[in-house]
């Protein structure tokens, strides 16, 4: 069968409503403002950190394991399968890290939690593509489980290796770095000038340009095959088809075991060089080293709207309050009242759009931000340490709302039953 007759039959069974594409200028527009208004912060606060080359190296290397496990839940998804397991699937990539990273080199640790990730991914597919176990208790079950084992392993085989640990793997030499040349050099002597969004954008593209891991390269790299993959050819057709309408699939001739099999397969393995790459940047592994970033990297999968440019969005986020964070507390109380403007601006998207309920709230919680930032001068030391994660899921759920799930996601397929 065709790629062209299998385009035409799943495109009208189960294609979205078309919808009006935005330009890219309107995305640039976007980017512009938004640095505009973090510029105005800073100005207004003096906390430089906000768009410092620090700040946004740091926020870029925190957001990398939690792209990467949203990334890995918009495969699976795609296809129909929910992974909520993506958290114990990063937990074996960072032990598969450890203990091969440790022995062979930060290369073949990275190539050893991706294969653990696989295997994680290919035990969910086994029981829910072929038993039809259902896929929250399945996933659930693989983050509970994995926890125990890789601690178990890890008291196993590193106890008494040099420098590891029960919790703990010997140390792992870092992959190699690279930087634009001439670019640094220039970019930093603007930053420190301090001008209203030209050191500003100048120290964004420092930190984006200087000192930049290979590993972040494979994740950028990562992110623009899947979006050719699953939008730009027939394989990625046929996968995303499993999601939506798996019967008319089947009936075009495609196998959707064999897909949905790829796709949680190829879930648990970018979960695993997560977590892989959680341990290399890390320099060992640890226990509890995930810290949750599995089920953010979903929330990030969420907010993105199961599309690749949404998910890095919503992981930078994670990674941009998760650098603030690290600055300290007066960056986190900047960050108030940026986290105001942005929630005024966010109600003023809803009200637009007819949503009073979530344009109420919004406006609400950003005046609440808004008088505690202009009544304080510093933020309880306890809310430093929960600043990504508050942020990341108050933004998160306030502005998903205009969701566009795959239909058939959650829902147990069988070959021949009819929807």
């Amino acid at each position: 069968m065709s790629s062209a007759s299998l385009a035409t039959g799943p495109q009208q069974s189960v294609a979205a409503p078309v919808r009006r594409r935005r330009s890219p200028s309107i995305y640039l527009i976007v980017a512009v403002a938004a640095l505009a208004v973090v510029s105005l912060v800073r100005v207004l606060t003096g906390a430089g950190d906000l768009t410092s080359s620090g700040t946004v190296a740091a926020a870029l290397t925190a957001a990398v394991p939690i792209a990467l496990a949203g990334l890995a839940g918009l495969w699976s998804e795609r296809a129909g399968v929910i992974n909520i397991g993506l958290e114990g699937m990063m937990v074996l990539g960072t032990w598969g890290a450890g203990f091969a990273g440790y022995q062979w080199g930060p290369w073949a640790g990275i190539v050893a939690g991706v294969v653990l990730g696989a295997i994680g991914g290919l035990i969910h597919a086994v029981a829910t593509v072929t038993f039809g176990v259902d896929q929250i208790i399945s996933g659930v079950a693989i983050s509970l489980a994995a926890p125990g084992l890789t601690l178990f392993l890890a008291k196993l085989y590193f106890s008494d290796a040099p420098g590891g640990g029960q919790k703990q793997s010997p140390p792992i030499e870092d992959v190699s770095h690279v930087s634009v040349p001439g670019l640094s050099s220039v970019l930093g002597d603007i930053e420190q000038q301090g001008w209203f969004f030209v050191s500003d954008l100048a120290g964004l593209l420092r930190g984006l340009t200087t000192d930049l891991s290979l590993l972040t390269l494979l994740a950028i790299a990562l992110f623009v095959l899947t979006a050719i993959v699953l939008w730009r050819t027939a394989f990625g057709l046929r996968l995303r088809s499993c999601g939506e309408a798996p019967q008319a699939a089947e009936s075009l001739g495609v196998n959707v075991y064999k897909y949905k099999y790829a796709a949680v397969t190829m879930s648990g393995a970018l979960a695993g060089l997560g977590g892989a790459i959680l341990a290399v940047s890390s320099s060992q592994f640890r226990d509890g080293q995930t810290g949750g970033r599995g089920y953010i990297g979903l929330a990030s999968m969420i907010f993105g709207n199961w599309r690749p440019g949404g998910v890095a969005a919503g992981a930078g986020l994670f990674g941009y309050t998760d650098a603030m964070q690290l600055r300290g507390e007066g960056a986190v109380h900047a960050l108030l009242l940026l986290l105001g403007i942005a929630l005024l601006v966010l109600a003023v998207v809803q009200l637009r759009a007819k949503r009073y309920v979530v344009a109420s709230v919004a406006t609400v919680i950003a005046l609440g931000f808004i008088v505690w930032f202009l009544s304080t001068d510093r933020v309880p030391p306890e809310l430093v340490g929960a600043a990504p994660y508050v942020v990341t899921l108050l933004v998160l759920s306030l502005a998903a709302q205009r969701l566009r799930v795959p239909k058939w996601v959650g829902r147990t397929y069988r070959r021949g039953e009819s929807g």
